[in-house]
């Protein structure tokens, strides 16, 4: 069996992280979400992996290289082109328009592959979905959970029978209009033939044109149904309420790295923490490598600060998630934020940015921000102030 990736998404939902990162590579306890798909294949002795690549491509491709540190081989397909001026530009497929890229190119998918978006945690046992696939005689297979029926417009809806073959699939329908409560994972199962049926001419949709098109066709094209941990990570929000849910324990097989040095609060290596004049950290807190925090901060989880932070005294960090290098002035609280670069977003995704030359543009807002990127040849962190206006 082999495995295709898809990360060639520009993730547009989940900025500002992807400005700078492509949706795989976003962090969880310090880790790409994709290198935990990667971990998941190796276990099951899946060590063929093609991943498409187009936004920010080269991120990816530096971090995972031939995936030889996880025990497998990956290869990449970028999807684009190179212009007159030598610059290079991404152009997206489509899911199922990057699979036909593939094959085209060199016939990779000459067997039962498992095809999964790069942008989720997942637990699913492989080895039960491709036995009961190739029970069935399945020429594709979905793997769905069911999801609340307020949530169905967040996902493709899979509409099968008894026996579970897919009879319709709906594209992100309306709530009263949704035939089912069936989501699609973004986990599927093809033998070579579905290939076959995607054109090789113009970007192809594996949710709204690759599956409608084998329903209609009556092929064997089955879902199933089943229940295993899965996370997605499909807006901002959603990657807030993951790494709560995460350092609280509540998601199976992730656990929080460094040395837990007290009930609740674990830490990187070389971190300073002055206990000094009240400091209060409740957990679940990590802080990571080189993480300073001084006397008199209070934090309060669940709370991941990234390597290199600073929280100065009196500073206040309540449910937030703090990149590399943020540095928290004192008397500032910071209430369930993510901080990246210079962009805070609340946990209802708004989003807010101030330039290093603009200092003014917070000036009539309630809470004001005035955040400076870390310049490249000196020890200064990135500023987050908070203010009252």
């Amino acid at each position: 069996m082999k495995a295709m990736i898809l990360a060639a998404g520009k993730g547009t939902r989940v900025r500002p992280l992807t400005y700078e990162l492509p949706k795989p590579m976003i962090p969880i306890l310090g880790k790409p979400v994709m290198a935990y798909l990667v971990e998941h294949l190796a276990r099951y002795g899946i060590t063929e992996i093609m991943v498409n690549v187009a936004h920010l491509h080269e991120k990816i491709e530096e971090y995972f290289g031939e995936g030889h540190q996880y025990g497998v081989q990956i290869g990449y397909s970028f999807e684009g082109h190179t212009n007159d001026e030598g610059e290079i530009v991404p152009e997206p497929l489509g899911s199922a328009g990057g699979i036909k890229k593939i094959q085209e190119f060199g016939g990779f998918f000459d067997e039962t592959t498992i095809v999964l978006c790069g942008d989720a945690l997942i637990d699913l046992d492989i080895k039960s979905a491709l036995y009961e696939h190739r029970r069935k005689g399945a020429l594709a297979t979905v793997i769905t959970r069911e999801v609340p029926w307020d949530k169905v417009s967040s996902y493709g809806v899979v509409v099968s029978d008894e026996d579970g073959r897919v009879r319709e699939f709906q594209e992100k329908p309306a709530q009263d209009a949704a035939k089912s409560n069936c989501a699609s994972t973004g986990i599927y199962i093809f033998e070579p033939e579905v290939i076959d049926l995607i054109p090789s001419d113009r970007p192809f949709d594996i949710g709204s044109e690759l599956f409608p098109l084998l329903a209609e066709r009556g092929l064997p094209f089955y879902s199933q149904t089943r229940k295993f941990n899965w996370t997605d990570i499909g807006s901002v929000k959603d990657y807030w309420e993951v790494l709560q849910s995460v350092l609280m324990g509540e998601v199976a097989n992730m656990a929080v790295p460094g040395i837990q040095v007290q009930d609740g609060l674990w830490v990187g290596l070389n971190t300073s923490i002055d206990w000094g004049d009240g400091t209060i950290i409740e957990g679940p807190v990590y802080l990571g490598s080189g993480a300073r925090i001084d006397a008199g901060a209070h934090i309060v989880g669940p709370t991941w600060i990234g390597h290199g932070s600073h929280i100065c005294s009196g500073a206040k960090v309540v449910r937030s998630v703090l990149f590399e290098y943020t540095r928290v002035l004192p008397d500032v609280t910071l209430n369930e934020l993510i901080v990246f670069k210079d962009y805070s977003v609340d946990r209802a995704g708004e989003m807010k940015q101030l330039s290093q030359n603009d200092t003014d543009g917070w000036a009539n807002a309630r809470d004001r921000r005035a955040i400076r990127r870390r310049p490249e040849n000196d020890n200064e962190y990135l500023h987050l102030e908070q203010k009252k206006a």
